[in-house]
């Protein structure tokens, strides 16, 4: 029979080789954790209040896909969210308009977490499943904030476009 003293060192010969000390195995197993638990929440929820739909419209899920990309910069790299980042990264220097680029700090579930929130793409999941969560169990005023979101990135387009095509003063 394995001691509990053999089980992190078991744990730990099935990673050598991988990763390192800015890889916390058992920060990303509690961050699946959360995640995990958070859909299957959402899940049981939508089926005890007899929310689940069919299927959710081209229409919702295009907006909802607009709205979860800005809010994904605006919470990873936008300025005025650099305050919440900032236990958990490093800032390094700006980036786009109006963004930082940071870098995670610390170890364990910090360096976890920094990952996570300064990463689009990797916080796209979890801002993708909240978006979905509200199209389910509140679908208006989750259109509402997807309409807003969606109304920005336009903009933030726009704005971009006119900076490239305006002649310099």
């Amino acid at each position: 029979m394995t001691e509990t003293t053999d089980i992190p060192r078991a744990a730990h010969a099935r990673t050598e080789g991988y990763g390192g000390p800015d890889t916390p195995f058992g920060a990303y197993t509690a961050l699946m954790a959360t995640f995990v638990s958070a859909a299957a929440t959402t899940a049981v929820v939508a089926r005890r209040t007899r929310k689940v739909p069919d299927r959710i419209a081209w229409s919702d899920l295009a907006l909802a896909s607009v709205g979860v990309h800005r809010l994904t910069r605006l919470l990873a790299k936008d300025r005025v969210t650099s305050a919440l980042r900032a236990p958990f990264v490093e800032y390094q220097g700006k980036g786009l308009p109006s963004e930082f680029e940071e870098k995670p700090r610390g170890s364990g579930l910090r360096l976890a977490v920094g990952q996570l929130i300064n990463c689009p793409y990797c916080l796209g999941e979890w801002v993708a499943l909240a978006a979905v969560a509200g199209l389910v169990l509140a679908p208006r005023p989750t259109r509402a904030v997807a309409s807003v979101l969606t109304v920005a990135t336009a903009s933030d387009v726009l704005q971009e476009l006119y900076a490239r095509l305006a002649p310099e003063s």
